[in-house]
């Protein structure tokens, strides 16, 4: 073999170690977050987990939800961005590991409030897939709480069961907006029975969602959008459950049912809705 053919074997391994390297590091990588202002003073952190809301005091910052806890650093990051404020309180959605996650890293320095259900949930490890460092809320709730902080107002509501059983609604009332967590998430709903949920219920607390005052939604997972937007949701969940059920009333079998809801409603074949979702629909709907 020439020398410059030995060279040129040595460059190409080089470069396929350093490609390889890069491939592999990056791959590590949890997906990049971004940042997107909602209104005057409150963002949204999305990207890999539940969106973040970023609401900016004078006196530091109250973030609703902290995403998975490899999410961390980003969104330490992303709140630099827009503030120099430290963040000062969390408020959790619930206990799923994509929307409380981050509450492993967050908990030594910031408060974080849930519902009460939500922190046994996390407590007595109801998330079958979530990991098992989980760190619950500090201080929670029962129907409703609020967090004052540099002359702004965000209040947490407990209206009923739906997606689990510890779904908090955040109402930020000087903006008119409220952050449903997965009360409204995506296309279609997950019902997670393991942890509480309940489609006959969802429509009653979406019911009292609406009475608040507000025209923007940030939701669980998904794009911002109004009032209407959340009310055709909630009607879409009635719908899922009407269809359900007579399905399940008329004698079908729980894999005819499954592929109604796959068929009609998008659910996907080993998804968590035919994992969690199904079974028990047919046992709530019978």
């Amino acid at each position: 073999m020439s020398r410059t053919t030995r060279v040129r074997l040595c460059g190409g391994l080089v470069f396929f170690l350093g490609t390889w390297v890069a491939y592999t590091q990056n791959a590590n990588q949890p997906p990049q977050l971004k940042i997107d202002k909602v209104k005057d003073d409150l963002y949204q952190i999305v990207g890999d987990g539940g969106n973040v809301a970023v609401y900016v005091t004078g006196e530091g910052v109250i973030l609703v939800d902290d995403k998975f806890e490899q999410d961390y650093g980003q969104i330490v990051e992303k709140v630099k961005s827009v503030t120099p404020q430290p963040i000062k309180y969390i408020l959790s959605t619930h206990h799923h590991s994509d929307h409380s996650g981050g509450n492993v890293k967050f908990a030594p320095t910031v408060e974080i409030i849930s519902t009460a259900n939500a922190r046994a949930n996390i407590v007595e490890h109801k998330q079958s897939n979530a990991p098992a460092n989980m760190v619950p809320a500090s201080v929670t709730f029962t129907d409703e709480t609020a967090v004052y902080l540099g002359g702004k107002e965000v209040r947490a509501r407990y209206y009923g069961r739906g997606h689990t059983n510890g779904d908090a609604v955040i109402y930020f009332p000087a903006l008119k907006t409220v952050h449903t967590g997965d009360l409204m998430a995506g296309a279609t709903p997950l019902i997670d029975y393991p942890g509480g949920g309940s489609v006959v219920e969802w429509t009653k607390t979406l019911d009292g969602a609406l009475k608040l005052d507000f025209d923007t939604v940030i939701p669980g997972h998904g794009n911002v959008t109004n009032k209407a937007g959340l009310k055709t949701y909630r009607d879409n969940v009635e719908k899922l459950r009407t269809r359900a059920q007579s399905l399940i009333r008329g004698g079908k079998s729980q894999e005819e049912v499954g592929k109604v809801m796959m068929a009609e409603f998008g659910w996907t074949a080993n998804s968590l809705q035919m994992q969690w979702s199904l079974p028990g629909l047919m046992t709530e709907l019978k």
